[in-house]
């Protein structure tokens, strides 16, 4: 199978220019793909484009990763209804620290043939002068040619229109090709369907600039059957970086995934074989209670994103949370949400004090009333005296697990 035909299965295919077939079946391509500097993390939604390069990779074929220094300072109007706030040189920086940090665990920079490349459109932008640009790139676009572009007419057909800023954003990602394609020769520029204008514009410029071909290949934008946008949640954006988005809501994202949805996000998202995703497909017919499909996912896509140790605690966790026995090993593998210092327990240590410490009362007279109620227990035994003290003795390996019903469960640790 070759990399499109391994795209085209996966459903990464929505438009591509003549000729991409063919190149990727004969020859070693270098290939690019632009990430928007706009945060200082990635989220799931880009994770469909991070996997696009990942796959270029592991077909021989080198990749490119841009990170938009200069571009990012403009914002990318695609898909867009408002105008994006600018962003400082400073913050700039901190955001592609960010995201080259997190490629790295798609992307081999170091040791293969076929390394992959972070480069920095500022290197260039950042020092080409008005006068030259205009005169040099400019004049080989026409207005009537970026006000067909949809990313153009319809911020151009919203009610805030689209300032000159934004307007000039296809140009220099157009120039963004052709640098790629003299530096570098890179002759594919990849991306999400909403790219397709700024990809074609940057083939039209090498065309007419250097008289030579070269490619474009995009992907459908996601969004789930239910219509929603991929990758939100009540709580907001799920992101890459841990600080950002717990490692357990991380999983537990994934684990939620709707029947309709799982089968293409295994294909999308994970480096599973055609033969192992379509057993999965058969298991929501046949078994859909297990949740099988959506827990390989979850799985395969936090060991991809976070590493084998991540999985294990979250699945540890997961454990604790839904029925496994509290232990003193299996409770060293779960991140503690609070600590409780060792001499607080000579103070007098209550089990409502402790529920507050977990986080799981706001108050002791809340904790005292759950505990009344039957609803709290500690290393999974009921406790129902508010009260009573709390032994260290009790403690699995130095930590408690604090329960609130069956799923609300939390980790304190006893520190000096």
């Amino acid at each position: 199978m070759t990399l499109f035909e391994e795209l085209e299965w996966r459903g990464m295919v929505s438009e591509v220019t003549d000729g991409v077939r063919e190149a990727l079946a004969s020859e070693r391509v270098t290939a690019y793909i632009g990430f928007d500097p706009t945060a200082s993390s990635l989220h799931v939604g880009s994770l469909l484009t991070v996997m696009g390069l990942a796959r270029l990779q592991r077909y021989g074929h080198t990749p490119i990763a841009i990170v938009g220094g200069g571009t990012g300072m403009i914002g990318d109007p695609s898909g867009k209804s408002q105008e994006r706030n600018l962003l400082s040189s400073a913050q700039i920086d901190e955001n592609v620290a960010g995201i080259r940090a997190q490629l790295t665990h798609f992307l081999d920079f170091d040791t293969a043939p076929n390394a992959a490349r972070i480069i920095n459109n500022a290197d260039w932008l950042g020092t080409i002068d008005v006068i030259s640009f205009l005169r040099d790139v400019g004049k080989h676009f026409t207005v009537n040619y970026m006000l067909a572009k949809d990313s153009v007419s319809r911020r151009i057909e919203s009610e805030d229109g689209i300032s000159y800023t934004e307007f000039s954003y296809l140009v220099l990602q157009a120039y963004d090709y052709l640098q790629l394609f003299d530096r570098h020769h890179c002759t594919l520029q990849m991306g999400g369907s909403d790219q397709w204008g700024n990809i074609t514009a940057g083939i039209e410029l090498i065309r007419k600039v250097r008289a030579k071909k070269a490619h474009g290949l995009v992907w459908p934008l996601l969004k789930t059957s239910s219509g929603t946008k991929f990758g939100k949640t009540e709580a907001g954006t799920v992101w890459l970086d841990p600080a950002r988005t717990s490692q357990r809501d991380f999983y537990q994202f994934w684990l939620q995934t709707d029947d309709r949805d799982v089968i293409n996000y295994l294909k999308y998202f994970t480096w599973l074989d055609r033969a192992e995703i379509e057993t999965l497909e058969r298991s929501i017919t046949e078994d859909p209670a297990a949740r099988l499909a959506q827990k390989t996912l979850a799985m395969e896509i936090t060991k991809t994103v976070h590493g084998d140790a991540a999985l294990k605690s979250v699945l540890d966790d997961a454990s604790l949370r839904f029925g496994g026995a509290a232990t003193a090993e299996n409770l060293q593998q779960v991140a503690p949400v609070a600590s409780i210092a060792r001499e607080r327990f000579a103070q007098g240590l209550t089990y409502s004090d402790l529920v507050v410490i977990a986080g799981l009362a706001k108050s002791k007279s809340e904790a005292g009333r759950l505990i009344d109620q039957g609803g709290v227990s500690i290393n999974d035994v009921v406790v129902s005296d508010a009260r009573g003290a709390v032994a260290e003795s009790s403690a699995l390996g130095g930590r408690f697990k604090v329960s609130k019903g069956r799923r609300n469960v939390a980790v304190v640790e006893i520190t000096p």
